[in-house]
């Protein structure tokens, strides 16, 4: 294990003036400083993190808590997460829940224990009484952990509207909504209520069909098939993407002339299925909101429980 001592000693300067830099105490000349950070780079030596801790510093390390990366989406928006965290001077320290309870409970008690300075929750699996215990600051995307958690989403319910809508305006009139799981502690949940608002306005038939987002891609597309050999749709509204894309597989797999729409926008989507029509979320915008917000909640700075960003729609080419 590399020491202080080694550090200094590579420097060329004595150990307290090597501890004087990693902690910024004193007068230092620049010419000190890049010598013994030199040092430390050439070495891979990482100050202890517990104790600087204990000195009352900040590790300037942030928990990102999301269901899984497997997820495009979820994918894209932690990247540009992390990247906003570096240029602002934090690292970031993942932790991918699966949905599962005794998971994200082992994960928040590690990011607890290494003391991060906050976290960014893009899951949800304990009880409210489990976030509200949680000490350091919270900015959630997409999920309602507490009734004094900060939100952070894009416009759910316009974006379940413009979807139905652009549905309605390529000529469909038997619309189905293909939904993930029925999170009710979700915003994501107003995509529906968007779907189900122009229907009834319009005085049409509302289908809703769950695809739970943990079945594998195998069963998923097993249960599209199952529901589109068993139904006459002319037009699918998908919450997300992923989905989107093998209903659209599986409705040319089986000779139906199927209009679809998605929802998120990814730059893969963008640039691998161009012909994907979808509601695009600003998840560079999302990314840059969640952080700017939880580094406000650090500083002390109050913030508003809500934000809602603006999405669009991308016609498929």
């Amino acid at each position: 294990m590399i020491k202080l001592e080694d550090v200094a000693k590579k420097a060329g300067v004595s150990v307290t003036t090597a501890s004087r830099v990693i902690n910024r105490k004193g007068y230092l000349s620049e010419k000190t400083i890049a010598k013994v950070e030199g040092a430390m780079r050439d070495l891979h030596y990482s100050p202890n993190a517990a104790a600087r801790s204990l000195q009352g510093k900040s590790l300037k390390l942030i928990g990102l808590v999301f269901p899984t990366i497997k997820n495009i989406f979820y994918a894209e928006l932690i990247e540009k997460i992390e990247q906003s965290l570096f240029k602002k001077g934090y690292k970031a320290m993942l932790a991918t829940t699966e949905h599962e309870e005794e998971k994200e409970r082992e994960y928040l008690a590690l990011l607890l224990s290494n003391q991060v300075d906050g976290i960014i929750y893009g899951s949800h699996n304990l009880t409210t009484d489990d976030y509200t215990a949680i000490e350091a600051p919270i900015v959630a995307f997409d999920r309602l952990l507490t009734a004094d958690t900060t939100v952070v989403s894009s416009d759910n319910l316009q974006g379940g509207k413009l979807a139905t809508q652009t549905l309605i305006k390529l000529g469909c009139q038997n619309i189905a909504i293909f939904t993930g799981n029925d999170n009710t502690n979700s915003p994501t949940r107003l995509r529906r209520e968007g779907y189900l608002s122009v229907l009834t306005e319009l005085k049409l038939n509302a289908h809703v069909i769950k695809i739970p987002s943990e079945l594998s891609v195998l069963r998923k597309q097993a249960e599209i098939q199952k529901v589109l050999s068993e139904n006459d749709f002319d037009g699918v509204f998908c919450t997300d993407d992923l989905t989107a894309l093998l209903v659209k597989q599986r409705a040319q797999k089986m000779n139906q002339n199927l209009h679809v729409v998605g929802f998120d926008g990814t730059e893969y989507v963008e640039n691998y299925h161009p012909d994907l029509t979808t509601i695009k979320q600003p998840i560079s915008d999302l990314a840059e909101l969640l952080v700017d917000l939880l580094i406000r909640k650090i500083k002390g700075e109050s913030v508003d429980k809500s934000y809602q960003l603006p999405v669009k729609l991308h016609y498929g080419e």
